[in-house]
């Protein structure tokens, strides 16, 4: 193989060395194996795209790509999927923040980039990021760590080469920025140089524990086995045995072999080495560059889609490229630093994207489950030898003051406010913010800014804004977390509950004649007395052939029907029912009549003895069907969610600075100007009602929600604060907060009660009605069915008649069947009884027997 074809490497090291690249492709070239170092990877690729020539890199800057450099073939996973394991793992953490530190080149620079992306997307960010000089001295490494150490993010990410990152771990340890609640993650870089040196100083490890790190993911196989062994042979015949192979190394072998498989399949289909000289290519300065020497290979693109199309197991994995001529399946390593050497603690798929123990490979077989569930790491011992997750981050030494914006209000001032005479801020929100700010493990600097004049309240949701536009740092105070408040800033975990309530006057007595109406709308009055009379027919259709009870002249039986009906109402019916389907259709109308009385009672005693709203509005549903002037707070958020989630015309609403406010709006009403309702929070309301006893809540909350504390996008105080404020809400501490500022006397305590609309509506009892109607419609369709069989019996007997043609038949025999059915049926009898009532009765006239009418033609 050596013998028929050429293969040039190119050197990796400083920018003289560069000029042999130049210098090698002044021959004739048809592939090459290299770089590694991205910076000259970029050049390369220029120079190999003009001639045509394969260019197999292990270079992972992502940047590089066969979009933009057609013969540009990566043999080794690209940053992004670095990048990806990375952040992975710092989501898998929980982790919002992080640091990173680069090396100041293409590699540095673009990879961070993709980390960035990556943690955009799992709503993560660098919070910080800083790039170094490959050759900067130590004097600027220990500033840019001092500077590091005074961000906010402990979480740092390394990515740089071996060297200056060997030497940043190294003055870290000695600020000791390697110890408690730090974390570090250096890229491949540091694996790399671990597995490919066996000789590591005890010093060099010691200053890296805790430290996590990824690895390219190469299969365990016999074949990589053989290399690794051949390798070693190698290492100790020519004395070097401290140096091993490493995952980078085991991509290059399966590039070299990816060349030679596409150059026998490239010779096999009739392919053939040949140059052609380009005229574009000169060098007109005159340098030592001969680029006229240089050619283009001629059967470039054909040796590259041999390339391309090549597949084979090699020492790295799998060796076939995607349609983005990517390698297929890249996966991670993710390595612990601890004790002498490495840990793996879990692997990244890019065929799940998901963390695992389970090794990459036995993934393949199986369909990809993205659920984060699945997501599983070993434990880890992190810098300052401590099985306890860091939190991440802190606040430095000299972190800037937070400036914290609070809500100067007018009115409800117990729940925040101004003092005048010191200036300083307090109220319940204040007491609740401090004492949850106590529970935290570290000291926090802030300053609160009064938001508002204090003559009217201010308007949060300008308030929100300011933090999402960080002009605060924070916003505490009675702030309502609402869905279009949470799209532009966190909120803390609510310390208090807060729905929406309607506030109505109330009378203590009723003085209408007619309250006995009121339990039943008028569609439930009308619908139960039709029930009544409906009810009754049918029982009497049924009864009126076999049951004395039911029959009578027109007039009584009318009067039977309307007396029956009713009196079930308290079960006082006299008459008797005879048949099967007369009872069935009885039963089920008394259970009816039963749940109808006992709501009945229910609600009339309700009403006749609790205190009744003095307003048409008595709940959610009277307020939106009104044209009545509705109150509201000024600056709060009722006002744009009644116009746009109740669709309220905005020239209902009247805006109410104080309580005095309130109470006088409801007692003018709004036939003097004033409001028929106010809509408000309940803390609010609950206040307001401790003071002023003709008021009442109508209905019940019709949101519901809660007060957090405000602050910008990931901020992890946002997390600690939360658990801090759950940590007063078990104690008690919460409570013994709200009793201090907002304990309710015994006014607040008549008016707690909900009042809520007594009426009984149609919808309620809308189940028992069709129950009733679908069993009264089965009955008559089995008597009916019962009595043309009996009919059709009767007629059969009789002998051969002759009818009318036309209408008259039909009504002639509507007239029969009529009269049959009015006809009373007699009850039957035993057959002994009825021979004998028989012999001894006369016979009975032709004109008295049933359907005596009935005219029959001889």
């Amino acid at each position: 193989m050596e013998q028929r074809y050429m293969f040039k490497r190119g050197i990796q090291t400083a920018t003289t060395v560069f000029l042999a690249w130049f210098k090698f492709m002044e021959t004739d070239v048809i592939a090459i194996i290299g770089p590694q170092c991205s910076p000259i990877a970029h050049i390369i690729s220029y120079v190999a795209n003009e001639l045509q020539v394969p260019l197999m890199s292990f270079a992972s800057d992502a940047t590089l790509s066969s979009i933009q450099f057609p013969f540009f073939v990566r043999t080794m996973p690209s940053d992004l999927y670095q990048m990806a394991a990375v952040a992975a793992v710092i989501d898998y953490y929980q982790w919002k923040i992080v640091t990173a530190i680069y090396v100041d080149d293409d590699y540095g620079r673009n990879g961070i980039a993709a980390l960035d992306d990556e943690l955009t997307a799992r709503r993560c960010k660098i919070s910080f990021k800083i790039g170094f000089r490959s050759n900067a001295k130590k004097s600027d490494l220990l500033n840019l760590l001092v500077t590091v150490s005074n961000m906010e993010s402990r979480v740092i990410i390394l990515h740089t080469g071996s060297e200056p990152g060997l030497k940043l771990l190294s003055l870290a340890n000695g600020l000791n920025m390697m110890g408690n609640g730090y974390v570090w993650i250096a890229t491949d870089w540091l694996s790399a140089y671990l597995d490919a040196n066996s000789s590591v100083s005890a010093e060099t490890i010691n200053g890296m524990q805790g430290v996590l790190t990824v690895r390219p993911h190469t299969p365990k196989s016999k074949v990589k086995s053989n290399l690794v062994s051949k390798w070693s042979s190698l290492s100790k015949k020519y004395n070097h045995s401290d140096l091993r192979t490493s995952a980078y190394g085991f991509y290059v072998y399966d590039s070299v072999w990816t060349v030679a498989r596409a150059l026998d399949a490239f010779f096999d289909d009739g392919g053939r080495i040949s140059f052609t000289n380009d005229s574009r290519l000169r060098d007109e300065t005159g340098g030592t560059l001969h680029l006229e020497a240089m050619s283009v290979f001629d059967m470039g693109n054909k040796l590259l889609n041999k390339i391309r199309n090549v597949n084979f197991t090699g020492v790295s994995g799998q060796v076939q490229f995607n349609a983005q001529f990517e390698l297929i399946h890249p996966a991670y390593d993710i390595i612990s630093i601890i004790g002498n050497g490495m840990r793996t603690i879990g692997f990244w798929s890019n065929y799940t994207r998901l963390l695992s123990t389970v090794l990459p490979e036995d993934l393949y077989s199986k369909p990809p489950n993205t659920s984060l569930a699945n997501q599983q790491l070993y434990d880890v011992i992190w810098p300052g030898e401590t099985a306890q997750r860091p939190r991440g981050w802190a606040f430095p030494s000299n972190a800037k003051e937070l400036k914290i914006g609070v809500p100067n209000r007018f009115s409800f001032k117990d729940f925040v406010s101004k003092d005048n005479a010191t200036g300083s801020m307090k109220g319940y929100c204040i007491d609740v913010f401090t004492q949850a700010l106590a529970l935290l493990p570290y000291p926090v600097t802030y300053r609160f800014i009064p938001f508002g004049n204090g003559t009217e309240n201010p308007h949060y949701s300008q308030l929100v804004q300011m933090v999402a536009d960080n002009d605060f740092d924070a916003a505490i105070g009675d702030i309502v977390i609402t869905m279009s408040r949470t799209k532009a800033v966190d909120f803390t975990q609510p310390f208090i509950e807060s729905g929406l309530v309607i506030l109505s006057p109330i009378k203590k007595h009723i003085t209408n004649s007619w309250a006995f109406l009121q339990p039943f709308t008028l569609g439930m009055w009308c619908v139960t007395g039709l029930s009544f009379l409906v009810v009754g027919v049918v029982i009497w259709i049924l009864e009126h052939r076999i049951n004395n009870d039911f029959r009578g002249s027109p007039r009584q039986q009318i009067i039977t029907i309307v007396w029956f009906s009713f009196s079930t109402l308290f079960f006082a019916h006299r008459e008797n029912t005879m048949s099967t389907l007369g009872r069935g259709v009885l039963l089920i109308w008394l259970f009816v009549v039963l749940i109808i009385q006992s709501s009945y009672t229910a609600s009339l005693t309700s009403i006749l003895t609790v205190q009744q709203l003095d307003t048409s509005i008595r709940g959610l549903d009277d307020l939106k069907n009104s044209d009545y002037p509705i109150g509201f707070q000024v600056g709060s958020f009722v006002e744009e969610y009644m116009i746009k989630e109740l669709n309220i015309s905005q020239s209902r609403l009247k805006a109410l600075g104080s309580p005095e406010e309130y109470a006088e709006n409801l007692k003018l009403g709004p036939k003097k100007g004033g409001v028929m309702a106010i809509v408000d929070e309940r803390p609010y309301v609950e206040l307001f009602l401790s003071t002023y006893c003709k008021i009442a809540v109508a209905g019940s909350d019709f949101t519901s929600g809660g007060w957090g504390f405000a602050f910008p996008r990931d901020s992890p105080l946002q997390i600690d604060l939360s658990t801090a404020i759950l940590t007063l809400s078990e104690n008690g501490e919460l409570q013994r907060i709200h009793d201090k500022w907002l304990k309710t006397g015994d006014c607040s305590t008549d008016n707690a009660e909900f009042v809520d609309s007594n009426q009984l509506r149609l919808e309620s009892f809308m189940g028992l009605f069709l129950i009733c109607g679908a069993a009264c419609v089965l009955a008559l369709l089995i008597y009916l069915g019962i009595t043309i069989r009996q009919y059709l019996r009767h007629e059969q007997p009789g002998p051969a008649i002759s009818v009318d043609a036309g209408s008259s038949t039909s009504k002639r025999s509507l007239r029969k069947f009529i009269s049959f059915a009015d006809d009373k049926q007699p009850p039957p009898k035993k057959k002994r009884a009825m021979s004998l009532s028989r012999s001894s009765m006369p016979t009975m006239p032709m004109s008295n027997r049933p359907g005596a009418d009935i005219d029959v033609e001889s």
